[in-house]
């Protein structure tokens, strides 16, 4: 198979970490005999350096012509301490989640066989957690009517949705269920808010169409406590933007660090993978990142296009170099410390 990826790498981390998934995508299409073509785009804190823009068009256009993208983190810390910046890297992100159609990021939280003991949660809470989050990418309060008044001493945010905008991200819910146990949860806050109650009654009103899947409706609040408890109870669960934000963070925690979970948002055509960690600018330049995140982005990537056997011998050489130590030091524990880069070749290697 050819395939033609765009290669967003972003900003702080962002570049080191994309090249540990490009060693390693590139190695698994020579082990199946594929072909990838990379064209690498400007996005972010770099694309606001470089053309005053945090997602231009050409980036755009790049992203448009693939088949999928690539993606590594945005953002700056002189954007974050500067309230009064006009144009900021997030804003590229939702730009380009709108721009390309990406309304439902799919979030796996999983539990790796030999890091089970370095999670913050013990280890009877955790075992068998495999459960995955369908967040609504392109409504809610980060798209709604914003503003202030009162001479700026009042501000509001709008989250608005649509019921067309609920059915299409709960189809793929159901349909991710069926796939797994059948089992479905509409997260939201309907017993306060009018969005979630329109939430709630647009997933009744399909639960018909897929009898098999029992589904299930509580409150966001109820079910932040009950991810660090029971995570296990947990199949697919469906939220709107802000609530999915929210609880994905909490869940990818499970695992023992961010830097271990990927992602995928898709939409009608696009897709776009990418690690749920940010660009943690402290850290960029120094070669100490944590890639397999983003190496099984690329996984879940392959995966997307069929490709169920090169998913498969990633995720098989990422658990290896998690039993046999050679991990960064946010997973070292006073062991030896390999480099992002170090980590690469080691996976690619040993594919």
């Amino acid at each position: 198979m050819k395939l033609n990826i765009a290669l967003l790498a972003g900003d702080g981390i962002g570049p080191e970490v994309i090249d540990q998934a490009v060693k390693v995508s590139n190695a698994v299409a020579a082990k199946f005999n594929h072909e990838i073509n990379w064209t690498p785009a400007l996005t972010g804190a770099a694309a606001i350096d470089s053309v005053g823009e945090p997602y231009p068009d050409e980036t755009h256009a790049i992203c448009e012509a693939a088949d999928a993208v690539l993606f590594g983190a945005i953002g700056h810390p002189r954007f974050d301490n500067d309230p009064s910046a006009k144009v900021r890297p997030e804003q590229g992100l939702l730009k380009m989640r709108k721009k390309l159609g990406l309304f439902a990021n799919v979030r796996p939280t999983f539990t790796f066989p030999s890091l089970i003991d370095k999670s913050p949660l013990k280890r009877e809470r955790i075992e068998g957690t495999d459960l995955i989050i369908l967040r609504e990418l392109t409504g809610g309060v980060y798209f709604g009517e914003r503003g202030r008044k009162d001479n700026g001493n009042t501000a509001f945010d709008t989250m608005t949705y649509t019921r067309a905008e609920i059915q299409r991200l709960a189809k793929k819910g159901f349909e991710m269920a069926m796939t797994r146990s059948k089992r479905l949860c509409c997260v939201d806050k309907a017993n306060v808010l009018e969005s979630s109650r329109l939430w709630r009654e647009t997933v009744q009103a399909m639960e018909k169409d897929y009898p098999e899947v029992e589904v299930s409706y509580e409150f966001v609040d109820a079910v932040a406590m009950r991810l660090v408890q029971w995570p296990s109870d947990y199949d697919v669960i469906i939220t709107e933007n802000l609530f999915g934000d929210i609880l994905t963070d909490e869940a990818s925690v499970i695992s023992g660090s961010m830097g271990l979970m990927p992602s995928a948002s898709v939409g009608e055509k696009a897709r776009l993978y990418e690690p749920i960690h940010g660009s943690y600018p402290q850290a960029a330049g120094k070669d100490i990142a944590n890639p397999l995140a983003t190496v099984l982005s690329a996984a879940m990537l392959f995966e997307d296009f069929d490709l169920k056997n090169e998913a498969e011998a990633i995720r098989t050489v990422v658990n290896k170099s998690l039993a046999e130590g050679v991990v960064t030091e946010d997973l070292s524990e006073g062991g030896t410390a390999y480099k992002t880069s170090e980590v690469g070749d080691w996976l690619a290697k040993n594919l």
